[in-house]
């Protein structure tokens, strides 16, 4: 059994409660630190309701810890092409208070999220923002000695995403509307990795081995959008139309993200993996509870009639 703490900052995210999950097995003292309340939290995890950008909140947090690992971010492209000063704020600024934490906390590792965009020219703000950031942590093991992890991760997919997924948005669709639309041509190639695979190798990197490396975390399978489009439509049980739409989202990369030259990132595999297609029928089954479990919900909710004052 370790004897070891980590905290996990936006540990009620997609990844991070799947990290947070991935510590637990691995036998670490779990703290979680975001601002809502997780709904996936175990017993043997704390829960610390707090804001990222509130400094001394974090270094409060981050006391006692022997592995930092930051999440909070805005992930999603599409919202930080609209919105670059908050991305920037919360990307950049959020992560130098994660890093300061981590420092004043003597922490043996700093894991960071990052994305494999960093390597391109496509991503608008959200690369931008992951590149400074990126640039910041190693400034930090220089000047501070500071010991890290930066994490490249592809695109995930499973259990627990939402609507700014990819892979749920097409089965949501699929599901809901029994049709499939991509802003684009669906030629552009991504190497789709699932979540609780990306979870498990973003723990066994806190090994000493991987102190002070960028580690690509991606699938093993290459795969157009278009193909997996028809994977979903053949799993349904029922015709899936599929649609592409011209007016195409430039800010995501086609073909493959490697443009831009930052440090360079080994790829990380795991002997054992979950199969894209057991992947997906697992993300319908955790669509379909929702679903399920929404309709109920309205079933027993009260009239409108019955809130007026």
């Amino acid at each position: 059994m370790l004897n070891e703490t980590a905290i996990v900052f936006g540990a009620s995210g997609f990844l991070g409660s799947h990290v947070a999950d991935a510590l637990s097995i691995a036998g670490y003292r779990v703290r979680l630190f975001d601002r809502i309340a997780s709904p996936y939290r175990r017993d043997d995890q704390e829960m610390i309701i707090g804001d990222i950008m509130d400094l001394s909140q974090v270094i409060e947090a981050a006391k006692g810890t022997n592995a930092v690992y930051n999440f909070a971010a805005i992930a999603d492209i599409d919202e930080a092409h609209d919105k670059p000063l908050a991305t920037a704020t919360v990307n950049v600024l959020g992560n130098m208070h994660a890093l300061e934490a981590a420092r004043i906390a003597g922490v043996r590792r700093f894991v960071f999220a990052s994305t494999i965009y960093v390597y391109s020219e496509s991503g608008s703000f959200y690369r931008a923002s992951k590149q400074a950031a990126e640039r910041f942590i190693e400034t930090y093991h220089e000047r501070y000695g500071l010991d890290y992890s930066i994490l490249r991760y592809g695109s995930l997919y499973g259990r627990r995403a939402d609507a700014r997924n990819g892979i749920y948005r097409m089965l949501h669709e699929a599901v809901e509307r029994h049709s499939i639309t991509y802003h684009g041509t669906g030629e552009a190639i991504r190497e789709y990795i699932h979540v609780e695979d990306a979870a498990r190798m973003s723990v066994q990197i806190l090994a000493p081995e991987f102190a002070n490396r960028h580690l690509i975390l991606t699938g093993q399978e290459r795969l157009r959008i278009r193909e997996v489009m028809t994977m979903i439509s053949e799993i349904m049980p029922w015709h899936v139309d599929l649609h592409f739409d011209e007016a195409n989202a430039v800010h995501h990369y086609e073909i493959t993200p490697y443009a831009f030259q930052p440090r360079i990132g080994h790829k990380l595999v795991l002997n054992e993996h979950v199969d894209l297609g057991q992947g997906l029928l697992d993300c319908l089954r955790d669509i379909h509870q929702k679903i399920h479990h929404s309709s109920k919900d309205d079933e027993t909710a009260p009239l409108a009639s019955d809130n007026k004052a």
